[in-house]
């Protein structure tokens, strides 16, 4: 896979030792066996502390390209005005960065516009973000003369569901998204599933039994438009676009949950059409799901097969693939969601971010006090991996230690 210039001060010396370690124990195993690849955890016992992290966390592909993107063009373009539609990806520090590289934001997170197009002029530069961006802002781009090609960096694995979404509606089958309706990337998807076929969004399973139940005709057709306002194509046909449909999905969602909707749904329609082949209501569109998405999620799963204390999660608070690694988390054991190691107040004190009520709380004696205590520790695809080594060094830095990173550094290389 293609490797990107990533600026350093993203970087950790003790993450990318571990990570460089593990690729090269993959490279030297023999063929896969019948339990598949390993996703345990890799320990990193400090005596007093011990960290399990995640066999999978961190930057994906579509940020680090997004990234380097977007400081390539801050460092080729000194004198032109840059602006990004929205936030790059969803982490605190990479959009401060960008915007004290000089980098304007058109949008908030949610669309809200902070300039206005009107602002922007055809010698300037506008970055498309990695989640991508409507139709509708696309064109008003091009009528500006702005030239988006070279400076969109909307993620390749987010292209792919747009072109399967295409794909199946050539075929007339309809598209449900399942994904946030008020995210920027399930915007963007929306956006060109709709150019193609009748469209509609469903947020979670309860959203996607209660689409069910007009395709059995369990419910008035009519009640349609009003449950599900402003998450349907323009012309949207309850009693015909739903009689073929297909799934595909924001790729950060859990993996697990749009495969548990797409299985529902096909099932719904194949008891609604018995005396049909599958495929004629149901399209297969298991290829849409993100392998870094994936890999993350059940890098999770496997390090919860660990007898741990606490699980520690870092990324955005606003950023969705991170807020589902804390679901999984959280269902087995106490869980804190922070941005950066400065939420760590004390060996006693963390401010953490229950992401259910977009509340920062304030958890007394978090640490539990044992010998040794056993954290897991992993983070979102938009979080840095410095900043995971900045929460291990926090944390070991209020125990008796056996080794220090820079001895850990080591014991991988």
């Amino acid at each position: 896979m293609k490797s990107f210039e990533v600026p350093i001060i993203y970087r950790s010396p003790l993450i990318s030792a571990i990570k460089n370690k593990r690729k090269e124990q993959d490279k030297m195993k023999k063929p896969a066996s019948p339990l598949g690849r390993d996703f345990s955890p890799t320990l990193l016992d400090f005596g007093a502390v011990q960290i399990y992290l995640a066999r999978h966390f961190g930057f994906c592909y579509g940020v680090e390209n997004a990234i380097e993107i977007a400081f390539r063009t801050v460092e080729e373009n000194p004198d032109k005005k840059i602006f990004l539609l929205s936030e790059m990806i969803h982490n605190p520090q990479v959009n401060a960065d960008l915007e004290a590289h000089g980098i304007q934001f058109l949008q908030d997170t949610y669309g809200k516009q902070l300039i206005p197009f009107s602002a922007i002029t055809k010698d300037d530069i506008v970055l498309i973000p990695a989640f991508g961006t409507t139709l509708l802002i696309e064109e008003k781009l091009r009528q500006i003369g702005i030239q988006t090609e070279k400076y969109n960096t909307t993620c390749p694995f987010v292209e792919k569901v747009w072109n399967r979404s295409e794909a199946i509606a050539k075929k007339n089958y309809s598209i449900i998204i399942h994904g946030k309706p008020k995210h920027e990337e399930t915007r963007a998807t929306f956006s060109h599933a709709a150019s193609n076929a009748a469209s509609v969004v469903v947020k979670d399973m309860d959203e996607a039994k209660e689409l069910a139940k007009y395709i059995t005709g369990a419910k008035d057709a009519a009640n349609f438009y009003t449950e599900f306002s402003n998450q349907f194509s323009e012309g949207f046909d309850v009693t015909k676009d739903l009689q073929r449909i297909g799934v595909v999905n924001q790729t950060t969602m859990l993996a697990s949950d749009t495969q548990a909707i797409a299985d529902y749904l096909k099932q719904v329609m194949i008891d609604s059409f018995p005396n049909d082949n599958p495929e004629e209501h149901f399209a297969d569109t298991r290829d849409t799901l993100c392998y870094a998405t994936n890999d993350n999620q059940t890098a999770v799963s496997g390090m919860l097969q660990t007898d741990a204390d606490l699980a520690i999660v870092v990324g955005g608070y606003n950023s969705s693939n991170t807020s589902h690694l804390v679901e999984l988390c959280e269902e087995k054991l106490p869980t804190y969601f922070i941005n950066n190691e400065e939420k760590i107040l004390s060996a006693k004190e963390i401010l953490h971010h229950n992401f259910h009520t977009k509340e920062e709380l304030l958890t007394n004696d978090f640490l539990p006090a044992k010998n040794p205590v056993k954290i897991l520790v992993t983070s979102g695809a938009s979080c840095p991996d410095a900043l995971v080594e900045g929460v291990i060094k926090k944390i070991i830095s209020f125990y008796e230690t056996n080794s220090s990173v820079e001895e850990m550094i080591e014991e991988f290389q």
